[in-house]
């Protein structure tokens, strides 16, 4: 893989969108619920604070990780590849590189948040040595689906 890990910039907020709905589209449909026009109005300000990190192939943004700073750790909020690059190991290259950021700042554990009923995410997650610590439904009541969170001591 040719891919460049780095910090998104402010000029690929649209880019990054994009993948990110690309990616989230089926996810969404899966829970019965589409994705608003102002899912991702939080994006800028992500940006901006340096917590979207990319995968960049010969320029073109083919994945994306949302993060924020989470009792010392880094919570992984949104993980997304480009469809045409699903099943390709880009999700664990960015897992990957995403350890070896919080492992550089520090950070003692990474942490996420996923529907239950997503099996192929959480195989992919268990494979990167994250663990279920908690199920429940979601905490936005949008939907009915069975939420796990999942650990990865650092």
């Amino acid at each position: 893989m040719d891919f460049l890990f780095r910090q998104a910039v402010p000029a690929e907020c649209a880019d990054a969108d994009r993948v990110l709905r690309a990616a989230f589209t089926p996810y969404m449909k899966r829970l019965g619920r589409e994705i608003p026009a102002d899912y991702y109005k939080w994006l800028p300000a992500s940006i901006e604070r340096g917590d979207v990190f990319v995968a960049d192939e010969a320029g073109r943004l083919v994945g994306v990780a949302a993060t924020e700073r989470r009792d010392a750790g880094l919570y992984l909020d949104r993980l997304a590849v480009d469809p045409a690059k699903q099943g390709s190991g880009l999700g664990s290259w960015l897992l990957l590189r995403l350890e070896e950021i919080a492992r550089s700042r520090g950070d003692r554990a990474m942490s996420l948040q996923t529907a239950e009923m997503m099996e192929h995410l959480l195989r992919l997650y268990g494979r990167h040595g994250f663990e279920i610590v908690h199920r429940g439904p979601p905490h936005h009541g949008l939907d009915p689906h069975t939420r796990v969170t999942m650990v990865k001591p650092l």
